[in-house]
């Protein structure tokens, strides 16, 4: 089963987010399966007053519920997790936990930071324009080796077994951006391209990421580049 209804009574939480923002949608899809409602607010410029407020460092996502305030996607949602044990993200068996959290992890801190499109437009500026993509898909491939061989003993229909947990969330935006934003080559990884089309045929996976479907490399960097001027 993918989710499950929102409880009567819940309280309306509030995420600050931006269409771009893979770690954004790591919390997006979450907050889907888990049923929870919640007020997307969309940031649209660097800086804005009100991301401020409740996130100094001023980046997405930043989620406010009642009075609990929390920053980065990794401590949303375990929060969630841990308040709103409808559909668990995690697996009961140690070993599948481990390597949900392994795989969070590499992609948090071995692959996003590297091809963020702040991160690749200053690539560009100091070193050259078509350096931005093969910048990117080096450190997205790097990554990708790995969790191709990590994954292989535990995958199932999903990253770790037959339901979707921590490593998909993870998993699905970054196969998006590797795929449709810098379009790497995924010929040699035939394991996650079967994840990734497994991802495609979930609703609650298909609303999120269909956002960013579609808009090429270039158009991205401009439109990060104008946000931040």
């Amino acid at each position: 089963m993918e989710g499950s209804k929102a409880e009567e009574g819940n309280q309306t939480m509030k995420l600050y987010s931006h269409w771009m923002s893979s770690c954004s949608r790591r919390v997006r899809l979450a907050l889907h399966l888990k049923g929870l409602k919640y007020d997307c607010i969309n940031i649209t410029s660097v800086g804005d007053p009100e991301l401020l407020k409740v996130n100094p460092m001023g980046y997405v996502p930043a989620l406010v519920d009642d009075t609990t305030v929390i920053s980065d996607s990794y401590a949303i949602l375990l929060y969630l997790d841990e308040k709103y044990p409808q559909y668990p993200l995690l697996p009961q068996d140690l070993s599948r936990k481990a390597i949900n959290y392994q795989v969070a992890s590499i992609v948090s801190s071995s692959i996003q930071p590297l091809q963020n499109t702040s991160l690749v437009n200053y690539i560009g500026e100091i070193v050259s324009p078509d350096e931005k993509i093969p910048w990117a898909q080096y450190h997205i491939r790097k990554g990708f080796v790995a969790l191709e061989k990590l994954l292989t003993n535990y995958a199932g229909k999903y990253a770790t077994g037959d339901e979707v947990y921590l490593a998909d969330l993870y998993l699905a935006p970054q196969l998006d951006n590797a795929i449709n934003r810098y379009k790497l080559d995924m010929t040699e990884f035939p394991l996650l391209s079967k994840l990734n089309k497994a991802y495609s045929e979930l609703p609650s996976f298909q609303q999120m990421l269909a956002e960013t479907q579609n808009l090429d490399a270039d158009k991205i960097f401009g439109l990060v580049k104008k946000l931040a001027a």
